[in-house]
Formats: C-alpha cells, structure tokens, sequence
C-alpha cells in the first residue's frame, strides 16, 4: 500500500544507530529589538516590538527564548502562539550579523540544530561570522505544536501492515480508514492551531523574528522544506531579504502529483547510484548483489514482494513489512556516506532473514528511539503539507496517478500509489499561497542542487533558480545525496557559498562542483 509521503529534510550522520561493522564559546550575543520600530499596522505592532526574555540552552554562549506570533496573520488579535528560537554565538557575538537556517522537514527543529548539532551546520568560517540563529516553525518540536497520537497508536500508524492484497479495494479503504483516524487525531488534540500551520504563516513568522533580532534584513540558510520556507518568504518580503542560500531546492510551481512522481525517480536514480558502488566499489567483495545494476534492481524487487507474504522477525516483537523496509531503505539513500548501512541492512535480510537493521533506519527516520518518539515531526510533516498542497483524492485521478508511479520505478512503483488518501479529508482547507513566487524587487538568491539529490531532483533547482525567482544563481555540485552545503565534502560548494554569505561575492556566471 502506499508509503507515507517522504520527508524532504536534511539527515544527520546515523551515529545514534547501532550497526556491525570544537564549539565556540565567545560570549554569547544579546538580541535587541531595532532601534527603528517596524513599520507595520498597529495590529501587528506588539509582535515586531515585543522584547523576549533570553537564558542559556544548548553548548556554551548558546541562548534560547520564545517568540509570540499571531495564530492567524489575518486575524492577529485573535490568539497568539509560540515559536521556539535559538541562537549561536558567532566569534564576535555583539557585533557579527544574524542568519536564520531551517534544516527541512517539514517538521524538523531549527532549535535543536543549534542547541545539539551546531557543529554540523555549514562551516567553521561560517559558524564564526554569524550569530547562527535556529527556530520550530509554528506546529514543530517546541513552538506550539500539532500533537495526534501516543506512542502506541502512532506505532501502529506508522508500521503496521494492511491485512489485504497489495492496491485492492479493501486495502484502500483500510489506508484511508488510517488516515482519517490520524487526522481526526490531529484535529482533537491540536486544537485551532491545526489550521495555521501553512509555510505561508510560518514565513511570516520569519519576519518577526528578523524585526525582533533588529536586523533590516534577513540573511538565511534553508535546506530542503527550508528552500521552500526562503523562497515564500523573499516572495511576502522582497524588500527585506538579505543574502539567501536554497540547498536542496523545492520548485514551488510543481504540482504535488508531479513533485511526489519526480521523489520517486529521484530514489530509483539513487537506488541505482548505490548498487552500482555496491556491485563495483572498494567494498564490492561485501555487496549482497550480483550481476548488473538492472539485474540487482530486480533483486531488491524481488525482496519487497517477498516481504508481501512474509515479513521479517526483528529484535523485538515488530515483524519488518514491505512499508517499514522501504521507509529504511530510503533513509541512506538520503547521503552517500550513510550508504554501508543499507549494505550492511540488505546483508542481514539476505543472509540472516532478519530485519533488524532496516526496522532500526526506518525507526531513525521517524524518530524513534525505544519505543519512544524523540519529536512531532511525523506529525507535524502531515499537517504542514495537508494545507500546503495536496494531491487528489478522486479516484480516477489516484488511479492515473498509479499508472505514472509504476513507470517510474520498478521498485518503488508499485507501493507508491494512492496518494491522495493522506489529506483526503483533512479537516482544514488548503492555505492560501502567493500569487506569485517571482518579484522583481528580490536580491540575488544563491540555489544549491545535487546532479543526483534523490529527495530533491535537481529540475526543481534549475528551475527555481532560472525561472521562479526574479534573480537566482545555480551553485551545481555534480554528486550524490541530499543537500551539499557543509556536508557533501565539497570544498567547491564549502568555500562558494561562504564567499556569498560572509563577503556577498557571486561571480558573474553560474559554477559547477565536483569533488
């Protein structure tokens, strides 16, 4: 049956997986309001001038306070909700410039990129310049937050099996039977909020934190779902967007039909990138597969079948279906150097008949950790795209849609179907979304894209930069996974990206990076 829709986020090294096989600590920055008050209606106004109480979180310099942003921008007397900031200490706190990053999702947590994972993020050289500032969008982690289910419930949302053939009537009705439980949840537990958690208001809330961190304008670092933050944002706010950087870009005029059609070739692309390291790399002598890419891509087909009529035992009492291994094995698919594990998972499953080590990656991409979920952010991805855009839920649009996946990818094809069941009957209508994504007042806005991005192929950056935003610049590093800034081991992309951010310097034509 269908899989849930892919999370389009950056990815950590899988350290917190167990396999076989220096901060800064300047003094810390003080936000202040501008000393220019925003000039925006009075409605607004409490919100552009409010003062927030600051207090260390995180490593050493590292601060932490919350931001209050109108529930509903069009009513915003109405209620006020909470967003979750943090930020880094640059090597001269007090004097260096701000820069907003979001790290994808959507639902992963800008807060906790600071407070846990701040190292990771760009470069030192970057890391030294900026105040690195980090922020839940409205619905994630620990600014008010959607909430659906327990763990128990979302265990069985997430990884348990229809009991019926594979795209049958009854296994439909089973998936959208799911699927409505998950959203009645979402609606009873959340509350109103869950209406306002479009990338639309999340943008807005951009501004206030830029007005409040008193900075004129908006410097900005977004990866994946944080490309599509930026690029909504420099849509609302031309006038005030500073120097920006879209890795792994979202193309925002892509229908959701073609956007999760273009998902799936740019896995199979990246499945295929795989086994052929695997089948002729240095570690070939331990690759699971035989014979040709064409020839081991019908092997993995042939095990996902198998897992239809059996699945596979694991450490624990959870039986390994075909939903929870694909979920596994597309989280390495996300970043070469994560690539052993899916080796390493392939071996196991091949050679033990167990399925520990998918069952242990599909738990890391849902974040789950002994029978626990660390964050929202399942829950929050679903109700963040439910009113950004959604695909069709009528029945001869799924079934067209069908016929597209299954062409797309031997593999993945035929699970990838009956998208619309999702958000079919989401209990909110669909988010207004600008008009236009193109203004010609915006900057120059740098857009980085992977050749071989599997989450987001790398059209959507081509055409985003050269055709949706009045003035883009292609940064093209030639290579695998998502996202290249600060972790594709690209000095090329490292040091082309650091001479935008922290000097502003572009050269006059578009350049390509290899390794």
């Amino acid at each position: 049956m269908k899989i849930a829709a892919l999370k389009i986020f950056t990815t950590l090294a899988l350290a917190g997986i167990t396999l076989s096989g220096c901060s800064i600590t300047q003094a810390s920055p003080t936000p202040s309001a501008s000393t220019q008050k925003a000039a925006v209606s009075a409605d607004l106004k409490p919100f552009y001038n409010q003062t927030v109480k600051w207090s260390d979180c995180g490593k050493t310099g590292t601060r932490c306070g919350t931001f209050k942003v109108p529930m509903d921008w069009a009513n915003p007397k109405t209620a006020s909700i909470n967003i979750a900031v943090a930020v880094h200490p640059g090597s001269d706190p007090q004097n260096d410039p701000y820069l907003l990053m979001n790290p994808g999702g959507p639902g992963g947590s800008g807060r906790d990129w600071i407070t846990d994972y701040i190292d990771q993020l760009g470069t030192a050289k970057l890391r030294a310049a900026y105040n690195i500032v980090g922020f839940d969008p409205r619905g994630v982690g620990h600014s008010s937050a959607v909430k659906c289910l327990d763990a128990k419930a979302m265990d069985s949302y997430l990884y348990d099996v229809s009991p019926y053939p594979n795209g049958s009537a009854k296994d439909v009705a089973y998936s959208q039977s799911k699927a409505d439980a998950f959203a009645a949840a979402c609606n009873k537990n959340t509350g109103p909020l869950l209406g306002f958690l479009d990338t639309v208001s999340a943008s807005r809330d951009m501004d206030v934190i830029r007005a409040v961190l008193g900075q004129s304008k908006l410097n900005y670092l977004g990866y994946s779902y944080g490309s599509f933050l930026g690029t909504t944002y420099a849509a609302l706010y031309p006038n005030n967007v500073g120097r920006f950087v879209l890795d792994g870009a979202i193309d925002p005029s892509i229908t959701p039909e073609q956007d999760s059609v273009n998902q799936l070739i740019g896995f199979d692309s990246a499945l295929r990138a795989y086994l052929a390291d695997c089948l002729t790399g240095a570690k070939s002598s331990s690759c699971p597969f035989s014979g040709s890419v064409d020839q081991a891509m019908l092997q993995v087909k042939a095990f996902l079948g198998s897992l239809d009529k059996k699945p596979l035992p694991t450490d624990d009492s959870r039986m390994l279906n075909v939903g929870v291994a694909i979920t596994g094995m597309i989280t390495p698919l996300y970043s070469k150097s994560e690539w052993t594990y899916l080796t390493q998972a392939f071996d196991q499953a091949f050679n033990n008949k167990r399925g520990q080590i998918f069952m242990a990656l599909a738990d890391y991409y849902n974040s789950r950790t002994n029978g626990k979920y660390t964050s929202n952010e399942t829950e929050a991805f679903s109700a963040i795209n439910c009113l950004d855009s959604r695909e069709s839920s009528k029945q001869a649009d799924m079934l067209a849609q069908n016929k597209l996946t299954a062409k797309a990818s031997v593999v993945f094809g035929p699970y990838w179907i009956f998208g619309g069941i999702t958000c079919a009957h989401w209990p909110y209508p669909l988010a207004k979304r600008p008009a236009s994504y193109t203004v010609a007042s915006q900057p120059t806005i740098m857009v980085v894209g992977t050749t071989n991005d599997p989450a987001t192929p790398f059209k959507q950056a081509q055409n985003l930069a050269h055709n949706i935003l009045a003035h883009g610049w292609l940064l093209t590093y030639k290579g695998e996974g998502h996202t290249a800034y600060g972790s594709a081991g690209s000095n090329c992309v490292d040091n082309t990206v650091d001479d935008f951010l922290l000097n502003g310097k572009l050269a006059a034509t578009e350049k390509t990076c290899t390794k």
